[in-house]
């Protein structure tokens, strides 16, 4: 029988998970994902490679981790109020986040980010768009079609917006995101099933 898993709720484990996420996002932002190793994360965090491996299986995973608590926590401050069909809530959050870590963002959209962080990346923010169009009921090859449309466009704005410096209020980023996905919503409204 092998060794538990450690309970996410211990704080010594936050901490560690916390500063191998913190040397994972410094080696990216350095290096870029392609050209450090586990080893170079252990290195950088202080930790040994038996513990990195008590939590994550590779780094991809820890990466992963970070935007789990990222979804986690948008979603958690947003809270619909019951009844509320509103789409697209995550986006000023997100859009905040990006804003107060412009440099992060930069290297996870960025070219030196590789196709890994951004695959993961374009993975949330389809999942956050999936689960907020869920709620419209349309059909099938219309709400697929629609998801990674809109996401694509969500990620496409966040990503002119910080690699053209245009560092416009997220209040102002959020209102242009729904002028141009608002239309989608209302067209899958009329194909419901």
């Amino acid at each position: 029988m092998g060794a538990k898993p450690p309970k996410a709720t211990d704080r010594r484990v936050q901490r560690t998970r916390r500063t191998l996420r913190e040397a994972l996002l410094s080696l990216i932002l350095e290096r870029g994902w392609e050209d450090f190793s586990v080893q170079d994360v252990c290195d950088r965090a202080d930790v040994g490679r038996s513990t990195f491996y008590t939590h994550f299986a590779d780094k991809e995973e820890l990466l992963v981790s970070g935007f789990d608590d990222l979804r986690r926590a948008l979603r958690g401050q947003l809270a619909a109020p019951a009844g509320s069909e509103r789409p697209f809530r995550f986006a000023r959050g997100l859009i905040e986040h990006a804003c107060e870590n412009v440099r992060l963002f930069r290297a996870l959209v960025g070219k030196r980010s590789g196709q890994v962080v951004l695959r993961k990346f374009r993975e949330l923010v389809l999942d956050l768009v999936r689960e907020d169009l869920a709620n419209l009921g349309a059909a099938a090859p219309a709400s697929e079609a629609a998801e990674h449309f809109v996401a694509g466009g969500f990620l496409e704005l966040l990503t002119w917006q910080i690699e053209a410096r245009r560092l416009s209020e997220p209040e102002e980023m959020e209102r242009l995101f729904l002028q141009m996905a608002t239309p989608v919503v209302e067209v899958l409204r009329r194909t419901r099933q």
